[in-house]
């Protein structure tokens, strides 16, 4: 083999090895969209090799079960999905769940393309890219140029970071969309679903709710209750708020005509019109994620809630512009702050990243929507360090910290130091288990 060859091998896995050892256990990790697994979670990733490298191509019913697969060797692997199912479903109080999805873009794929099948209408209402919803929504990503969606925009209130129900409903009613969807990226307040669910079925559409980043919050009974308030589908990433691998997931109630049509619609949009491989191997250790969120869902979010708008007031009075000060910064596990007196997001989040502090540069609802490479925010989130024991006084320490940057008070090197000796300080993860044989314990102990 050529030199260059090996080096590039070499270079491969002593690269993998610096990063494994940068970002986990020398950095602060404030990533609003970047969950953190716990100790069983990751063993259980580790003990699904084989299922890694299958195939389970096929149909679901309409409980969500595995119906048919087109290959052979599938005994253990349709209980697998069937479990990790019937664990979602239990989570989140409804009766239909899809964990085949790859992604949360995958998930708002099939959904999008599922729900305008069964209504044929090609229209659906969004929030603006402006207001922190996510590309997929958005003419210009997923639903418009994929799709080929007519995406039409909420309302949206800039003084309350939230969508304008009186209006929208105007624009809902005037448009007749086959979807109004909710949710986002930058998602620091609930969304008026109870005002606005009743005026969207009156026209026909169905109501769809990007969880991505709150479904762990809404698994803990934190942030709004979606089915509650009126939604019809849930789609949502796995490995934000919701701790566990890399991967989607769809939820929804099944039982009549409406509701039995759509899932239908929305399963044959998961297969066979966007997957193939559905990554099994990350289904046991879904499963795993929401037993721990089960019995400790609830304290998680309810303690990252209050890390988040702790920060957001501790940085607030401290002289930086956080957004959303009159209604207590965040209601999530995220807040926006505006850096524009300190240099912009760019500038802000390069600095942190030099300090070892992780977290986006993020456009803000009034920036220049074009302006994406220097906004004039950051988007920061608490769920990673809430999950390492992260109280009041460490977020509070730690805002001192990206306050010294951001103001300038000392070079990010110099900061540096003592963002890995916090970090030093929450080795362990907590709200989970440490093993699977731990958790199996548990188990047994009422099985």
């Amino acid at each position: 083999m050529k030199e260059d060859f090996l080096k590039l091998a070499l270079g491969l896995i002593e690269t993998s090895e610096d990063h494994e050892r940068y970002r986990g256990e020398e950095c602060i990790n404030l990533i609003a969209s970047e969950g953190l697994k716990s100790p069983a979670v990751k063993e259980m990733l580790s003990l699904s090799q084989d299922l890694e490298s299958r195939y389970a191509e096929g149909e679901n019913d309409l409980e969500g079960h595995v119906k048919t697969r087109h290959y052979q060797g599938q005994k253990y692997m349709t209980q697998i999905e069937n479990y990790a199912t019937d664990l979602m479903k239990d989570l989140f109080g409804c009766n239909w769940t899809d964990v085949r999805l790859v992604s949360g873009t995958h998930a708002n794929l099939a959904t999008f393309k599922g729900i305008s099948l069964a209504t044929k209408n090609n229209r659906m209402v969004v929030s603006p890219l402006s207001a922190g919803a996510h590309i997929t929504h958005d003419y210009s990503g997923l639903a418009g140029r994929v799709l080929g969606l007519e995406t039409i925009n909420h309302a949206y209130d800039i003084d309350e970071l939230n969508i304008d129900a009186e209006k929208s409903a105007t624009i809902i009613n005037s448009t007749r969309p086959g979807i109004v969807t909710f949710g986002g990226s930058l998602f620091q307040f609930p969304h008026p679903i109870k005002e606005l669910a009743k005026v969207a079925k009156e026209t026909g559409a169905y109501v769809v709710y990007d969880a991505a980043h709150v479904l762990g919050l809404i698994a803990g009974g934190e942030f709004q209750d979606p089915f509650g308030e009126g939604v019809d589908f849930i789609s949502a990433s796995t490995h934000k708020t919701f701790p566990g691998p890399q991967g989607g997931v769809i939820l929804a109630n099944s039982g009549d005509e409406r509701m039995n049509k759509a899932i239908k619609k929305v399963q044959h949009a998961i297969f066979p019109l966007t997957t193939s491989n559905t990554h099994l191997g990350r289904l046991p250790a879904l499963g795993l994620a929401a037993l721990e969120l089960k019995l400790y869902g609830k304290d998680l979010a309810k303690q990252t809630v209050k890390n988040a708008q702790t920060a957001g007031k501790c940085l607030f009075e401290s002289g930086v512009k956080v957004l959303g000060e009159k209604n207590g910064f965040t209601k999530s596990h995220q807040i926006a702050v505006d850096v524009r007196d300190h240099g912009g997001g760019r500038k802000i989040a390069s600095n942190l990243e030099k300090a070892n502090v992780i977290l986006n540069k993020n456009l803000l609802p009034y920036d220049n929507q074009h302006n994406r490479k220097d906004p004039s925010g950051l988007r920061i989130g608490f769920q990673d360090v809430t999950r390492r024991g992260f109280k009041k006084g460490d977020i509070e320490y730690l805002c001192s910290l990206i306050l010294d940057v951001v103001k300038g008070k000392r070079k990010p090197a110099e900061v540096r130091k003592d963002v890995i000796k916090l970090r030093q300080n929450f080795k362990e993860i907590r709200y989970g288990f440490h093993s699977v044989n731990e958790a199996k314990d548990h188990l047994r102990k009422y099985v």
